[in-house]
């Protein structure tokens, strides 16, 4: 069986957990689930956002356990060079594919944005520049916000959408719903049934009945109102893991 959760909203808000959900990720995980973590958010690499879901939500995840939409954009960049408009999570992935990266937009061959917490002016208008001149726009995800405990605070999309309108040019989309994201989960996947958990219908909801998952929502992030097409609407993963992984 597997478990494919979502982070934002479902496991954190910020800097808190969601209450129960390191103990329920804890059962899961005992009773022998492949669990795994997909996240829209490039900002921070694998290692540190699995070092984020053990320090505050208590469960000791694993690098390999995070697939994040960094390495899911770097997928469809092909060859570089490319620049940056984003977090260690867009570095990550294109590092990892040994995707040549360049900071002067006269060179880059393909633009990557993503949720960037140290966007300045003169970066996005190399952004701009640099799609303008002919390079092709990726973006690791577009989500307009994501959850945390204070709100909602502008996610990728915002970013996103100042290069399209600058530029005039739509992003190809990497992360939840679309396909790059499921072909990288794809090859994590054990036999057995494929659970995907989320907050945001759009994304993580949707991303489920286009691969065929089964898909849970939890009410613990950006959505408050059930999702019809769910399998399961539940509070949040305590919830769950009561359902699906009982202790008894």
């Amino acid at each position: 069986m597997n478990l494919v959760a979502d982070i934002d909203g479902v496991v954190l808000l910020g800097e808190q957990p969601v209450p129960g959900a390191g103990d329920a990720l804890v059962r899961f995980d005992g009773k022998g689930w492949n669990v795994l973590f997909v996240t829209n958010n490039s900002s921070r690499g694998a290692a540190d956002i699995a070092d984020r879901i053990h320090r505050i939500a208590g469960y000791p995840a694993g690098r390999d356990q995070v697939l994040h939409s960094g390495r899911a954009a770097a997928t469809l960049v092909g060859k570089g060079p490319a620049l940056v408009l984003g977090g260690t999570g867009i570095v990550e992935g294109l590092e990892e594919r040994g995707i040549e990266m360049t900071t002067e937009w006269r060179a880059a061959q393909v633009v990557v944005v993503g949720l960037d917490r140290a966007l300045t002016y003169d970066r996005l208008r190399d952004a701009v520049l640099a799609v303008r001149a002919g390079a092709a726009l990726v973006a690791s995800n577009d989500d307009a916000t994501y959850p945390t405990s204070d709100g909602q605070w502008p996610g990728a999309g915002a970013m996103v959408a100042a290069v399209e309108r600058a530029t005039d040019v739509k992003a190809t989309v990497a992360g939840k719903p679309h396909r790059a994201m499921v072909d990288l989960v794809d090859e994590r996947l054990v036999p057995g049934d494929v659970w995907m958990v989320g907050d945001r219908p759009e994304t993580d909801l949707v991303m489920a009945e286009q691969a065929g998952w089964k898909s849970v929502q939890v009410l613990s992030g950006v959505s408050a109102t059930p999702y019809p097409e769910a399998d399961l609407v539940v509070a949040d993963l305590a919830e769950l893991a009561d359902r699906l992984a009982p202790d008894r």
